[in-house]
């Protein structure tokens, strides 16, 4: 997202000297001396060198905020400063001096939108078999490999998912064709020349699995195990009881972060739609001795909503895409209501350059769906499906995914409701830096490689 970024601080090389560090977990970027993961710096390896952009004081007055919580101020008063969100509320709120405010009579407040489903950088536009780097299909099991290692930062997607979609932070997931695809990543969607520049500080890493046709398909075409869902099930365990063994006396890429989940340092995104498959695998995980995260895609998650309720794991849903093969034949658009009427946890994911672009129109459908039904649920808490709850189910919930104070400051503010298929972003504030805005042409990011592409008419 080059323009921004210059615009902000006079040209990207400046960037480490102009900007502090957000606050926010740079001890976490360290490991301790014991670790064999530890470089010879005495910091973990690939370590986020994010440094949030300069940002100004800001009120936003007026406006009606939804603060991610499920909590709704109407003529309400929004305050940041120094990447973090200041206080909040109605017009009571006391503006201090030296803010610039801006009016949002009419508009609307929400925290930044998070994607906890994206594939970004790893499968970045143009979609071209060069670019495809997502899926390591060369076993049935990689934990070695890190998403991150394939991120390519001047992905077009990651600028039009902040200026269209309004999101602020994302995690980068391998694809599904294994049964272990390897360490996700959780980036802040802000222009870097190095993915580690984008790496959300403190952030835990997740590790990303997949259930059912996928694995079973991939490998058992070629004649491998596993090629059914009992295969599929069958090197899990052993792969799990293979990583419970390990000693770490030497250095092993897979079992190290096999291990960092078993210690709950690395958080589980289990790719899975049908019900039974998910139930079972709340059962391996208590086998093994982890925990699951998040499910993604779950289509039929609405059918064992209370095991999911009591087990603490989110659903990461489409409001509306099913049918595609056979084990997404059983998804339905009340998919997420029917879950909230359960209080369990209601994630609207994207899997798609295009629908990172409005989830917010996504988190909509699904809530209209339910209204058909009878189930009531209110704006404010429908925001939360795109902004909190990926945050809990992510690990970054103590630092962003709503506006409350201490927080990051990343903050959309949107034209109109956002849950309305006319609105969409009019400004967007990552850690309190105005990296978008509509009405100022020069604040329209746009990564160097579409600068670099020659125009109609151009010598080519």
């Amino acid at each position: 997202m080059r323009l921004a970024a210059l615009l902000a601080c006079g040209g990207a090389l400046a960037l480490a000297a102009c900007s502090a560090t957000t606050g926010t977990g740079s001890d976490a970027e360290s490991a301790s001396a014991s670790d064999p993961s530890v470089g010879a710096d005495g910091r973990a390896p690939f370590a986020s060198t994010y440094r949030r952009y300069p940002g100004v004081p800001t009120a936003l007055v007026g406006a009606t905020v939804f603060d991610g919580a499920g909590g709704r101020i109407d003529n309400g008063i929004v305050l940041f400063a120094d990447g973090e969100v200041v206080g909040i509320g109605d017009a009571s709120l006391a503006i201090p001096a030296g803010y610039t405010q801006i009016d949002g009579s009419g508009k609307f407040v929400t925290p930044g939108i998070i994607d906890i489903h994206s594939h970004l950088g790893d499968y970045p536009s143009p979609s071209v078999p060069a670019h495809s780097d997502g899926n390591e299909a060369t076993s049935p099991t990689t934990p070695d490999v890190w998403a991150e290692h394939s991120v390519w930062p001047q992905d077009p997607g990651f600028s039009r998912a902040l200026a269209n979609g309004g999101v602020t932070s994302l995690q980068i997931l391998p694809g599904s064709a294994n049964l272990v695809g390897g360490r996700s990543v959780t980036l802040k969607n802000v222009y870097s020349r190095t993915v580690q520049g984008m790496k959300f500080p403190g952030a835990p890493y997740g590790m990303k699995m997949a259930c059912g046709e996928n694995p079973k398909r991939v490998y058992g075409g070629r004649g491998r195990m596993p090629s059914t869902r009992m295969g599929n099930f069958a090197v899990n365990r052993q792969t799990w009881l293979d990583a419970k063994a390990y000693d770490g006396k030497k250095r092993d890429l897979a079992k190290e972060t096999l291990k960092g989940v078993l210690d709950g340092e690395i958080l589980v995104h289990n790719h899975c739609y049908r019900a039974d498959e998910m139930a079972l695998v709340m059962d391996m995980a208590k086998e093994m001795g982890y925990r699951v995260s998040a499910f993604h895609h779950a289509v039929e998650a609405y059918k064992i909503g209370d095991l999911l309720r009591d087990n603490d794991v989110c659903s990461a849903i489409w409001a509306d895409w099913y049918g595609f093969k056979m084990e997404s034949y059983d998804g339905i658009p009340e998919n997420a209501a029917f879950l909230q009427r359960e209080g369990a946890c209601v994630v609207i994911h994207s899997d798609s350059d295009r629908e990172i672009q409005r989830l917010n129109q996504e988190a909509a459908k699904a809530q209209a769906a339910g209204r058909r039904l009878g189930i009531d649920i209110s704006d404010a808490t429908v925001i939360g499906w795109i902004t909190l709850n990926p945050a809990k189910a992510m690990g970054v919930d103590a630092m962003t995914g709503s506006l409350e104070a201490g927080k990051m400051a990343d903050v959309v503010l949107w034209n109109g409701n956002p849950l309305s298929v006319y609105s969409r972003p009019e400004k967007v504030w990552v850690d309190g830096a105005l990296l978008y805005d509509a009405i100022d042409r020069k604040r329209r990011p746009v990564s160097d490689f579409e600068l670099g592409q020659p125009g109609e008419g151009d010598v080519k």
